[in-house]
């Protein structure tokens, strides 16, 4: 089975969409039994009281437009065991892999975190290392552009679906 967990400040936004795209994709190509896949929270902005927020709602719509549901889903913080629990923990942007690596306590010189060539199909990564231009998936907290966003997830979890089927672990 393979672990995936995406990763984003507020779990709310790009992290769920991630989560659920990636369980509708590997839905649609039959292989849903392979993988377990969850995303979470680098900070406790949307978490109270160990009552996690649901998804932002127009991250919500933005996805129920494309048939997908989030149903349920709440905040979770990631927290350091989950480092031995996952075998890809994937970041939206630069700001989320720094906290993701000290929150996982990684060792960066062992992870190859300088570029995206280097992290892509370490334990530790960008969404959009996978893809042709890496960089951050677009925040739509900030920008309320949630199509940019939801394009760059689609991107991301297609070249990141695309990298496991390469290297012959699907």
């Amino acid at each position: 089975m393979i672990k995936v967990l995406f990763v984003c400040w507020g779990n709310i936004c790009r992290s769920p969409m991630c989560e659920f795209v990636f369980k509708d994709l590997v839905k649609r190509k039959g292989v849903e039994d392979k993988f377990h896949i969850e995303s979470r929270a680098t900070h406790t902005d949307e978490i109270w009281n160990g009552h996690g927020n649901p998804v932002y709602p127009p991250a919500k719509e933005k996805m129920a437009e494309h048939g997908i549901s989030c149903k349920g889903k709440r905040a979770q913080l990631l927290i350091q065991s989950e480092y031995n629990d996952y075998d890809y923990i994937i970041g939206m942007d630069d700001l989320n892999l720094k906290w993701m690596k000290r929150i996982l306590k990684a060792d960066e010189t062992s992870q190859g975190f300088d570029s995206a060539e280097a992290r892509r199909g370490q334990k530790i990564s960008l969404l959009m290392d996978y893809t042709n231009r890496p960089g951050s998936v677009a925040d739509p907290w900030y920008t309320r552009d949630f199509e940019t966003t939801y394009r760059d997830v689609i991107e991301g979890c297609d070249g990141f679906f695309k990298y496991l089927e390469d290297q012959k672990m699907i």
